[in-house]
């Protein structure tokens, strides 16, 4: 896996790469394994993959990618992480009506409890909170805390997946895509930083993880639905490894059928990291728009998606 030129590339690669593997997913989300290729076979003449569908137009971003854009705003405007105001963001975005948000996350952020207490309550009711819709948003974290090292970008994550998620293996899946992505963005091969990742990973959850990022795995192996954290970014890491390209590990993403926007947003994170903005295909990026319900903003195109990946490069992260 040559890396990109630029750290830089690799940046907006990440962020880019994730919100065209979530509007290319889109359409096929809950459907069967092997669709995408059916329907657009590869090295098809012309093919022209971001067509919408499934209720989303051509090029939408869903959930996944307007989280990740809101969590980035937050970042760019108090240069740290400031729970309560991500938070805050979501539950207006949340009542805004989206067109698409997880049941999980949007009763954490309409139960009327506050930030530090909604994600908790809720699973200590439900018993449920490992779902990946805190990976899912990750891209923008990721890039804007990597300069920090492996244990700062590794707790933002926690921090950020534990807003809205209260299983704690929800917060290590997301702690462990941020530390592949930090890797992949100073260009070396994440892959090969597994291991030490998993290190980082408390016991009780250090098996589970191993396991679905193991060479050897399969996601035909998996026990849960891939909507569910530990499944999803074994599927992503499994996407990046069998594949050598950006374009080639989106495909195989989405192919697995599932929760496909999410497993592609995921892997188009890694891939976009490890790849660079250089890879995505152009056909892909034409169309690309990310809605912000509730905000005045108009939707984020390509320019505003790179620059947006860009400042949270180049500003200077704080942790407390």
């Amino acid at each position: 896996m040559p890396p990109p030129s630029t750290p830089l590339d690799r940046a907006i690669g990440s962020v880019v790469g994730s919100a065209v593997g979530d509007a290319l997913g889109a359409p096929f989300e809950f459907g069967p394994e092997g669709a995408f290729s059916a329907r657009f076979p590869p090295g098809a003449p012309d093919a022209d993959e971001m067509r919408g569908g499934g209720g989303w137009d051509p090029g939408e971003a869903t959930d996944d990618t307007q989280m990740a854009v809101l969590v980035g705003q937050s970042l760019l405007e108090h240069g740290e992480l400031n729970d309560p105001d991500v938070f805050t963001r979501f539950q207006h975005w949340a009542s805004a009506d989206p067109k698409d948000i997880g049941l999980q996350t949007e009763d954490v952020l309409t139960n009327g409890l506050p930030w530090d207490r909604a994600a908790a309550h809720h699973f200590r009711i439900t018993g449920r909170g490992a779902g990946n819709g805190a990976l899912m948003r990750a891209a923008t974290s990721a890039v804007h805390f990597a300069p920090l090292g492996t244990a700062a970008t590794m707790d933002a994550a926690r921090r950020l997946s534990a807003l809205t998620h209260g299983d704690p293996a929800a917060w290590e899946g997301t702690a462990l895509l941020h530390e592949l992505i930090r890797v992949a963005l100073t260009g070396a091969d994440p892959l090969n930083a597994i291991p030490g990742a998993l290190a980082h990973v408390p016991a009780a959850h250090r098996a589970r993880y191993a396991t679905v990022l193991a060479p050897d795995w399969h996601p035909d192996l998996a026990t849960e639905f891939n909507g569910a954290v530990w499944p999803c970014l074994g599927s992503s890491v499994w996407a990046l490894r069998t594949t050598a390209s950006y374009e080639s590990a989106l495909r195989a993403a989405i192919d697995l059928g599932g929760d496909t926007d999410t497993v592609a947003a995921v892997t188009g994170a890694l891939a976009g990291a490890v790849y660079g903005a250089g890879a995505i295909p152009p056909r892909w990026t034409t169309r690309l728009h990310v809605p912000l319900p509730g905000s005045a903003t108009p939707a984020l195109r390509l320019p505003e998606l790179t620059a947006l990946a860009s400042r949270l490069t180049k500003a200077e992260p704080h942790h407390d």
